[in-house]
């Protein structure tokens, strides 16, 4: 690999003037009525760095600055926008009196957002990897010039997923009770493989043509939002492919970052917080790349920090989105991090942003949220984060034994924590992902611990994020296995035996467990209790967890049984919402009207969301 990586960087330097290319401009088009008036316009063609470069039929707007690369082969253009008005410029390229390139280039006026304020806790996000999800469109799975085929039955191949597959399947999703949609990435992974799972960019500004287009992107959002559901698209500003273009023709010689042999992500995020780590330490957890097929960018560059903050503002306009969840957060420089959230805060705060900071350490998630007083004065400013400590220990707390540290005190002590973050609130609570073995399995195939894991994650604070394929238990090997976790969603392809969207071919089981996951998901939805309480939890007693939602008027109390016989719960023990120890109240989950004084006996295994009166 070293030298296949020598020969890369070898190859990129030494022919980067020989490439041909047509006139390419990003972004393909800008917006003028946005807290911003400026615009850096990225161009690529052969040599036109050497012209002269002017503008035409450009009333109201002025070149502010041209910045010419060592690469002849692109030059930066930064605008001056005078008007809010949308407006249409031609971009001369000349050699001496001759025009070679006369590219039209488009102002628009920017959408109004209508009665968007981004997702929060009142959501219940629906996480989809799309390429496994559903096949609306069997004729976009192998185009020309796409060199990753379609083949089911290799777990790693592309599947035929796409956008039209997950818009037909918007009111199953609706129906179930989620409020918000999170794609995996689907913006283009040209690649001769492993392409279906989005995470290896080879062009910023285009989606994926196996998933569809721009414009039935854009059309799918309308279509979510028309439905009451928002979007979160998942965006990488860390690493792009080895197969970018950009890698054949490098734009500058500090495009990536470029180490004497290949040299990889120590993957140890706690050295940009450690007061002893070295720098060697701290610039290969930053600068190394994140696998040999991925480069690492750097945002060091100021035109490629640019690139990456206008990309994130273009997607946010163009397809009115609701959120964005940033993958690899804090891999790259944590001042353009910064940067970037404060760049959309200040042109697109209706764009809520979840940053993945993979890590158990709490210290070290809260680190990166707005408020947070760190002891070296850096604000990162980003609102939300992914509460992988509480991940990381849910499943196996839900497992073990109930002990004086294993079981349900895990999950207690984790939130315990809270005080390190300045609002545990704006945190996203999940079982699992598109990352890790799925939370059945880990929880041993058991349903009621599946329920109580699922009560537990839509009950606490927090956001709550649920992976496709949940509500039918599907499973996937215990250890790590992306192509199997990531598996095909049941009727999401033509002559499917079974077809999970109508329920025709499911098991008593799963039909009985998603009704329970609609119920609850839908029911939570009416009780603004459950999005912004104040939580107030008990320490775990014998195998119970006992924990109460509390909103000015409004009380809810859950309960958490692991005993696999029936319980005498002591509600004296609860006073401080109880009055003399009694519980009157709707179960909302069984919609039972209970009634307790002193003691309430628990079922085996089961959970307790009751709405008291």
């Amino acid at each position: 690999m070293k030298l296949i990586y020598s020969f890369l960087l070898l190859f990129t330097f030494f022919s980067c003037n020989s490439q041909i290319f047509p006139i390419k401009i990003e972004p393909p088009h800008w917006y003028s009525n946005i807290a911003q008036d400026t615009v850096q316009l990225m161009c690529q063609g052969e040599n036109i760095g050497l012209y002269t470069i002017e503008l035409e039929k450009s009333k109201n707007v002025t070149i502010k600055n041209l910045h010419r690369s060592d690469n002849s082969n692109y030059v930066w253009i930064t605008l001056f926008i005078h008007s809010t008005e949308p407006q249409n410029i031609n971009i001369i390229f000349k050699n001496e009196n001759n025009i070679i390139h006369n590219v039209p280039y488009e102002i628009k006026k920017a959408p109004v957002f209508k009665n968007q304020n981004g997702f929060d806790q009142s959501d219940v996000i629906y996480l989809i990897t799309p390429d496994r999800f559903a096949d609306g469109d069997p004729t976009n799975n192998q185009l020309p010039g796409y060199e990753d085929i379609v083949d089911r039955k290799n777990p790693l191949a592309r599947h035929g997923g796409d956008l039209k597959g997950i818009l037909q399947q918007l009111d199953y999703i609706k129906d179930m009770g989620f409020t918000a949609v999170w794609l995996n990435p689907i913006i283009e992974n040209n690649t001769s493989k492993y392409s279906y799972h989005g995470y290896a960019a080879t062009d910023f500004y285009k989606i994926d043509a196996r998933f569809g287009s721009n414009e039935e992107y854009k059309a799918f959002v309308q279509v979510c939002h028309k439905k009451g559901l928002k979007v979160i698209m998942d965006m990488i500003h860390n690493h792009s492919s080895i197969e970018h273009p950009w890698l054949k023709d490098l734009p500058s010689n500090d495009w990536i970052n470029i180490w004497p042999s290949y040299t990889e992500t120590n993957h140890r995020k706690s050295t940009l917080q450690d007061i002893h780590a070295s720098e060697i330490d701290k610039k290969t957890y930053m600068d190394g790349w994140f696998v040999p097929s991925m480069p690492d960018l750097n945002q060091r560059n100021p035109f490629l920090s640019t690139y990456l903050i206008q990309n994130a503002i273009w997607w946010s306009l163009y397809l009115e989105l609701d959120g964005i969840r940033m993958d690899t957060y804090s891999y790259p420089e944590k001042e353009y991090m910064k940067n970037w959230v404060d760049a959309m805060e200040s042109v697109v705060p209706q764009v809520s942003i979840v940053g993945e900071e993979w890590t158990i350490n709490p210290a070290h998630v809260a680190y990166w949220q707005k408020n947070k007083n760190n002891p070296d004065g850096f604000e990162s400013n980003l609102q939300y984060l992914m509460d992988f400590p509480l991940n990381q220990l849910l499943a196996e707390a839900l497992v073990e034994e109930e002990n004086w540290n294993t079981g349900f005190i895990r999950m207690y002590e984790s939130l315990a924590n809270d005080f390190m973050y300045p609002n545990s609130d704006d945190l996203l609570v999940f079982l699992d992902n598109h990352d890790m073995t799925r939370g059945f399995t880990m929880l041993g195939e058991n349903i009621d611990l599946l329920k109580l894991a699922m009560i537990f994650c839509t009950t606490t604070r927090g956001v709550p994020q649920i992976y496709y394929g949940t509500e039918i238990l599907m499973t996937s090997p215990l250890q790590r296995d992306d192509g199997k976790i990531r598996a095909d969603y049941p009727g999401g392809w033509e002559n499917d035996v079974i077809n999970a969207f109508t329920g025709e071919g499911l098991t008593e089981a799963q039909l009985e467990f998603r009704a329970f996951l609609t119920t609850l998901l839908n029911e939570r939805k009416d009780e603004p209790v459950l999005h912004h309480g104040k939580l107030t939890h008990y320490l775990p007693k014998d195998g119970v967890y006992v924990y109460f939602r509390t909103l000015e008027d409004k009380k809810v109390m859950v309960i958490l049984n692991k005993n696999k016989t029936p319980y005498t719960l002591e509600l004296n023990r609860y006073n401080q919402f109880l009055m003399g120890g009694k519980i009157k109240g709707k179960e909302l989950i069984s919609a039972e009207q209970l009634m307790a004084e002193g003691t309430m006996t628990l079922d085996p295994l089961r959970g307790y969301v009751i709405r008291l009166n």
